[in-house]
């Protein structure tokens, strides 16, 4: 009788419950690092270095988070086919949305081929994000400044 073999089995064993684990875990990790987060885990798309925003995309459907320079989340909205939804979510900032052409006035804080993201204070200081549709049609302005995920 081989003493050695449940010890080798309880070892298989664990390293395949240890596999499966970690996936798992880094799934779970990666959701609680996601939208919504101070300092998700996603590439700064901003475009202002003011303000921080990060742009995930799940089935189709963009969401743009915008934070203040020291993680605060701001506001966040969701975007498909040339229409907007602000998120519920954020705080000390206003944000709108608006599927008709971008603002000509106010800081870009971000821009992609479909969308475009301003800045302007508020009468009391506080910043009002305007999101709207802007398509991009010059193919040398777009290549560069056009940012995406």
């Amino acid at each position: 009788m081989n003493r050695s073999n449940p010890p080798r089995r309880r070892r298989i064993l664990s390293g395949l419950l240890l596999a499966l684990a970690l996936p798992a875990a880094s799934h779970a990790a990666q959701q609680a690092s996601g939208l919504g987060q101070a300092w998700p885990n996603a590439p700064d798309l901003g475009a202002s270095p003011r303000w921080h925003v990060y742009a995930f995309e799940r089935d189709g459907v963009r969401f743009v988070q915008i934070n203040d320079a020291a993680g605060r989340v701001l506001g966040a909205f969701a975007t498909a086919g040339g229409q907007f939804l602000v998120l519920p979510m954020g705080t000390g900032a206003t944000l709108t949305v608006d599927a008709g052409a971008a603002p000509a006035t106010g800081e870009t804080v971000y821009r992609d081929g479909n969308v475009q993201v301003t800045a302007t204070p508020s009468a009391d200081g506080t910043p009002r994000f305007r999101a709207a549709s802007a398509p991009c049609t010059d193919p040398v302005e777009c290549s560069t400044h056009v940012t995406s995920p």
